[in-house]
């Protein structure tokens, strides 16, 4: 089985990619690049069996809803108050809501914060991939899916203080993680991942599509489905890391 990890950026300077193949003793960390873009990304996933994406695949429906009523100045408003209860309805999504539940942490809003700009890139690489005969659905079940890398470490265990920021602490974090996994080989691809957090998070993205490939990881309920299926599901991982292997 091969997983890819996709750190998107809203440009490609900063996006990153990594491969593990994985075998029955050993994850190995086949490449690991950045500044890419989306035709690139598109080529260099071709067979991976699972390739998870740090990026929200999706709006929400909500916030569909009142773009579409909004847009007719002539239609009378219905629904909209303007309280902060009412905003937060369009600024999360179904899978936002579940991520706080499950970490006590929200996401970054996909319809009020910069990673707009992160997502409309995606969906245009959601569409390279399906031109390429790439399985997609927003839920998890295609060959793409939604990774968030800084919960799924804190899921694992990990302290992730500062590790976006701070190469000292993604240098302690590297070394717990492989002493956590000390079947995870990470060859001559470490200096990259400690000089760069998009090359950090796409190793951390490719282990979590690991999770989703086994279906361990946290699925959306029958009654979440249907809105997973249009605004994205985050599939964070359900067992530890240990069990990927």
């Amino acid at each position: 089985m091969i997983t890819a990890g996709i750190d998107l950026a809203a440009e490609p300077k900063a996006t990153a990619i990594a491969l593990i193949e994985w075998t029955k003793k050993e994850a190995i960390l086949k490449d690991l690049q950045l500044g890419l873009s989306d035709e690139q990304l598109v080529k260099l996933t071709k067979g991976s069996n699972k390739i998870g994406i740090d990026c929200a695949f999706g709006w929400p429906v909500e916030f569909f809803e009142f773009l579409n009523q909004h847009m007719n100045p002539n239609q009378k408003p219905k629904g909209i108050d303007g309280a902060m209860e009412w905003r937060r309805t369009l600024s999360f999504r179904e899978t936002d809501r579940e991520v706080r539940k499950l970490t006590g942490r929200w996401p970054l809003s996909v319809s009020t914060d910069r990673l707009a700009l992160t997502a409309m890139r995606n969906a245009g690489l959601l569409a390279r991939f399906q031109e390429a005969g790439v399985n997609i659905d927003r839920a998890g079940e295609g060959t793409t899916c939604v990774v968030y890398p800084g919960a799924t470490l804190r899921l694992w265990g990990f302290d992730t203080a500062g590790y976006r920021t701070e190469e000292s602490k993604r240098r302690n974090l590297l070394a717990n993680l492989k002493t956590q996994a000390p079947w995870l080989k990470l060859s001559s691809f470490e200096d990259q991942m400690l000089s760069s957090i998009d090359c950090f998070d796409a190793v951390i993205a490719a282990l979590a599509a690991r999770a989703v490939a086994l279906g361990s990881y946290s699925k959306p309920s029958k009654d979440q489905l249907a809105k997973a299926k249009v605004e994205g599901w985050i599939c964070l991982p359900s067992g530890e890391l240990p069990a990927l292997i």
